[in-house]
């Protein structure tokens, strides 16, 4: 349910094509809630944050970038006293009309079926940040506002990947970092895919040499290993937000990945900076 309407005529003011935005979020939850008509670009700079969407929650951590359409309706939870987000309200005609001109963009970012989550490391949240403050200091008009989003996008194209990989398995690699579709396993990076499970694990293997079943759990590894540095998450619940509730199966697989058990590596990489123990 939704009972705020924003409205990006009553943001966009003064022939601007963005608006950007710092604030903690408060730990309130919230009622509703809010639709808008813009394009919005978020991304978590400090602390977590709780992502209410119409099918459910999702947690975000440090790094978290969130593409969120003209049409989409959502709310912000902070977790704690110190969650703060950067958010860009763009105007949607420019969002509309980059689309129009750049074919590799078509199903990613804001032109996915479905909001879509990223996860920057420390260097792309530093180099994201710069970028936005060259951003706050021009006169924040399109071709400023395309200067900033064009790299952006660039740098998360799986560059990496071969040319000759197909788009739609590149859409498919993209939306695995959402929590939502690796939860699903190797049946939702076959359903992003579109096509049949056999020929996605066949091209999967030839133009990255791993299997779809590996490159989803690369995935889930890692946002757990986000998930037992930055909070303080049970080890059932964390295991059970990558979609692995086998609590042997999970330890099996995060050991594999990173050397050590979950415990060991919380014990080893976790920072209590604000309360040192």
């Amino acid at each position: 349910m939704t009972d705020i309407a924003l409205n990006y005529r009553e943001i966009l003011k003064g022939g601007v094509a963005v608006h950007i935005t710092r604030a903690q979020v408060t730990p309130t939850r919230p009622k509703a809630l809010h639709s808008q008509d813009f394009h919005e670009l978020f991304w978590v700079q400090n602390g977590h944050i709780r992502h209410h969407l119409p099918d459910g929650v999702a947690s975000l951590s440090e790094g978290a970038l969130v593409f969120m359409r003209a049409g989409d309706a959502h709310a912000l939870q902070g977790r704690g006293s110190d969650a703060l987000v950067v958010s860009l309200t763009l105007h949607p005609s420019l969002i509309d009309a980059l689309g129009k001109r750049h074919a590799i963009i078509q199903g990613k970012f804001f032109w996915a079926d479905t909001p879509q989550t990223l996860h920057l490391d420390t260097k792309a949240l530093i180099h994201l940040n710069q970028a936005t403050m060259r951003l706050e200091n021009s006169p924040l008009d399109r071709f400023s506002v395309e200067a900033f989003l064009l790299p952006l996008f660039s740098e998360l194209l799986t560059p990496d990947v071969p040319n000759d990989a197909p788009d739609w398995l590149l859409h498919a690699m993209t939306a695995a970092n959402a929590p939502k579709v690796f939860r699903e396993g190797a049946a939702g990076f076959v359903a992003q895919a579109g096509q049949s499970h056999a020929h996605v694990s066949r091209t999967m293997k030839r133009v990255t040499g791993i299997s779809p079943s590996d490159f989803i759990n690369e995935k889930r590894m890692a946002h757990a290993a986000r998930q037992l540095i930055g909070t303080s998450e049970p080890l059932q619940d964390i295991a059970t937000d990558c979609g692995i509730p086998n609590l042997s199966h999970f330890h099996k697989l995060f050991r594999t990945t990173y050397k050590l058990t979950p415990h060991a590596y919380r014990r080893k990489f976790q920072r209590h900076v604000v309360q040192p123990e």
